[in-house]
């Protein structure tokens, strides 16, 4: 059983990782723009509500289209609508007198997208969170980790998609060599829309989710995981960025990004769990959809030419790929 003081102590150390991450993400997303510098607006939850967040946004840039690096520390009562979403019947008892129906959550995390202006440039997604659950006693019942990151190409370049999965793929061997395969797997079945015969949003990368500390890996390693994970971000991306940051694009290019943009929409508005959350839960609408990109495009029954550079990139999505 968990001490108040010792729950408070790890709230605290994953709080300031989270924020030191977000510094560190955003000072090196200002130095690869070179011109746009992000604004940050510091939130708290109304009605009551317990908790805020920081979040900080870059726009029209030389680099970055727009994007935002939020985090967010969150708290309130356990409502059906939450009970629904998360799934939280029974409760799985870590502490606590059995039987108690856990009555109050919390929950922290970093959660950013990019979006470029280069449809040469990938749009990324990074997500890194803990969710805690207390009874009426304020007793633990449960704790888990989630997260992941993935990438979100206009264009297939080979060598950026191995140099991205094989980044994380090097973390997660650190910890458990199963890792990258699994969570390989289950991100490039989260990341879908199903609505659209299984039409993957991007090639993917890794995510976890509902992992709680037990005999095999504790809380430490869970913990470092996903710390790890988290600074594992920028070398995943920016070489990338670097890269294709100054490649000559046409009007057709930045049509077909708009065009795959939609998905992005369409992904995050109707499947993605973590949206979906932050609406239920009264969430801030304007920092939960700080993810949709600024500029859009559907089109009816719109379908890249068979064999181009667009098709090639629908066919990964369609058919998932192993990049390392």
């Amino acid at each position: 059983m968990l001490h108040k003081t010792e729950t408070k102590e790890i709230r605290g150390q994953w709080i300031g990782f989270i924020y030191d991450l977000q510094d560190k993400i955003c000072k090196k997303l200002e130095e690869v723009d070179g011109k746009a510098v992000f604004i940050e607006d510091e939130w708290q939850r109304v009605e009551g509500k317990g908790g805020g967040g920081l979040t900080r946004v870059i726009q029209n840039g030389n680099v970055f289209e727009k994007g935002g690096v939020n985090t967010s520390v969150v708290f309130g009562g356990v409502t059906e609508k939450m009970r629904s979403q998360l799934n939280i019947s029974p409760p799985r008892q870590l502490a606590g007198d059995a039987g108690k129906e856990p009555a109050k959550w919390f929950a922290a995390g970093l959660s950013l997208v990019i979006h470029p202006l280069n449809p040469f440039v990938p749009t990324v997604h990074c997500n890194y969170r803990m969710f805690e659950l207390y009874n009426e006693e304020d007793r633990l019942v449960d704790r888990w980790f989630g997260g992941g990151t993935d990438l979100t190409p206009y264009y297939l370049f080979e060598d950026d998609a191995k140099h991205f999965h094989q980044t994380y793929k090097d973390v997660c061997d650190r910890f458990d060599p199963l890792f990258y395969p699994g969570f390989k797997a289950i991100c490039d079945n989260y990341f879908v829309n199903q609505h659209r015969d299984n039409e993957r949003r991007g090639i993917g990368g890794i995510f976890y989710e509902h992992q709680r500390p037990g005999e095999i890996h504790d809380l430490d390693f869970w913990m470092k995981f996903g710390k790890t994970c988290g600074e594992a971000f920028l070398p995943a991306y920016l070489p990338i960025v670097e890269k294709r940051k100054n490649t000559v694009y046409t009007e057709e290019n930045k049509h077909w990004q708009e065009i795959r943009r939609g998905r992005y929409v369409e992904f995050n508005l109707i499947h993605d769990r973590g949206t979906l959350f932050g609406l239920k839960t009264s969430g801030r609408i304007e920092s939960i959809l700080m993810s949709l990109p600024p500029t859009v495009r559907f089109e009816y029954n719109y379908q890249p030419k068979p064999g181009s550079e667009e098709d090639k990139l629908l066919q990964v999505c369609l058919y998932p790929r192993e990049w390392v």
